[in-house]
């Protein structure tokens, strides 16, 4: 749990930066799945630090996916939103009403159900179906992307961010289908579902923040990254809770997320002005 809240801090720290940096650049090809707007956010040092914080927190996940049950990793994951709210507070001076302060404390005291609640991971090993069903996810996310970049901007942000949101959750539930890293799992469906996800998760989600609604886009990424990996993980790969605290937990699961959509607007940071320093790689 401890690496969980370890890799909310990292994605949460990480979503300023990005969000700050993907809104200083010029607009790419305006797809959903857009590689033109990553090559130029790339050349922000904030969108790069926003990567380096990715990586650590992507390390955590894993960890904290092998020990404890998918559902209180994505519920710590989703907590990252208070995290995001936190960090803009001080580094954007963003004022945080009495309310988002509140829901701050809810996804905490969520957290903290689950936490008390959670057993070890299960110890189901998902059927070959179940990990072919999620390379299909992993395409399926991708098309997604390719398909609805000339949507509307408020639509189009809902619908990047739930896609973006079903990626990450199948980067989760990939990594308790990899048994290590050995030759055998160059033949597992999971592996490639991982990459191919992931990926795309990425693409969309730093599509969804650069236009439109960027409050809808994470709500929607919020969903998609904790309810479906969630059914999973209990229904297919055994995770369960401690004897007995079973309503806690999924009290504790529906609190903190509750909490993470109370705060879904903090992914609307404000748009800097370009870095007079040429040299910090901002786009004229």
């Amino acid at each position: 749990m401890v690496c969980a809240l370890g890799a909310a801090v990292c994605f949460g720290t990480a979503s300023v930066l990005q969000a700050v940096g993907t809104r200083a650049v010029e607009p790419g090809s305006g797809s959903g799945v857009d590689t033109a707007l990553l090559l130029r956010a790339v050349r922000q040092w904030r969108y790069l630090a926003g990567l380096g914080l990715d990586a650590a927190g992507f390390v955590l996940q894993i960890v904290a996916l092998r020990h404890i049950p998918i559902y209180a990793v994505g519920a710590a994951l989703a907590a990252s939103l208070a995290v995001t709210a936190v960090v803009a507070a001080r580094m954007l001076r963003m004022r945080l009403s009495a309310a988002e302060w509140s829901a701050v404390g809810v996804v905490c005291a969520g957290l903290a159900m689950l936490g008390l609640s959670a057993g070890g991971e299960g110890s189901g090993q998902g059927s070959f179906a179940l990990e072919l069903g999620l390379l299909l996810t992993a395409g399926g996310v991708l098309a997604v992307g390719a398909l609805c970049g000339g949507l509307p901007d408020r639509p189009r942000a809902l619908v990047l961010g739930l896609a973006s949101g079903t990626g990450f959750g199948v980067v989760e539930v990939a990594v308790r289908l990899i048994d290590g890293f050995s030759p055998a799992e160059l033949r597992n469906p999971a592996l490639y579902a991982l990459l191919l996800g992931g990926g795309a998760a990425f693409l969309l989600l730093t599509s969804a923040l650069q236009r439109g609604s960027v409050t809808a886009a994470t709500a929607g990424m919020v969903l998609g990254e904790t309810v479906g990996p969630a059914v999973v993980g209990v229904v297919w790969l055994g995770d369960r809770t401690r004897e007995g605290l079973a309503w806690l937990a999924v009290l504790g699961f529906v609190v903190a997320v509750a909490g993470a959509l109370a705060l879904a607007r903090f992914g609307e940071l404000p748009t800097p002005g370009p870095d007079p320093d040429p040299a910090a790689g901002t786009a004229p």
